[in-house]
């Protein structure tokens, strides 16, 4: 039993019917927490130091270390029941899928430094800070999250069994249309 599946079995039973249908969905979101302390924490000591005049850069650095993590966890637990792939050709499809989110995060950040200006001496240290975590961290994961479980679960780690029976279930169709 996993984890997951530990606290998820104390759950309620009305909640624990949903948590069941949706563990997918709360691996990913285990994941993108995780990541989402790793990208801050790189993001961070980058900006407060060597990085100081280019968050955005700093930003692109830590979100790539934290993909690099977020497919070795969602390859092994999120999603280990799906795919089929050959693992270059996965692997290929969650970096181009991650670097479409990583684009995605960073389009609020961009507005907020360079758009709004919202950067020192313009503004105060607290607002610049305040202001990229909201960016960056808040509005820009949830723009890359919600793209990236969906095309996680459409292209990255597609259920290709639900798809062989989908196709199963047509030939099946169509050969008694055909006997008709």
């Amino acid at each position: 039993m996993s984890f997951v599946d530990g606290v998820v079995s104390v759950l309620p039973q009305p909640l624990r019917e949903i948590a069941f249908r949706h563990h997918e969905l709360i691996k990913f979101a285990i994941v993108g927490a995780t990541t989402f302390v790793i990208d801050g924490g790189i993001f961070y000591a980058l900006k407060w130091t060597v990085l100081a005049e280019k968050p955005v850069t700093a930003k692109i650095i830590s979100g790539v270390i934290a993909v690099i993590a977020s497919y070795v966890l969602n390859r092994e637990w999120s999603f280990k029941n799906r795919g089929g792939r050959e693992k270059h050709h996965e692997a290929l499809l969650f970096f181009v899928v991650s670097g479409i989110g990583v684009i995605l995060s960073n389009i609020p950040l961009w507005i907020s430094s360079y758009v709004l200006d919202l950067r020192q001496p313009d503004v105060s240290f607290t607002v610049e800070n305040v202001a990229d975590f909201v960016s960056a961290f808040v509005i820009g994961n949830l723009l890359q999250m919600a793209f990236r479980f969906w095309a996680m679960r459409r292209w990255v780690f597609p259920d290709e069994m639900s798809e062989i029976v989908e196709e199963f279930e047509e030939l099946l169709e169509e050969e008694r249309l055909d006997r008709s």
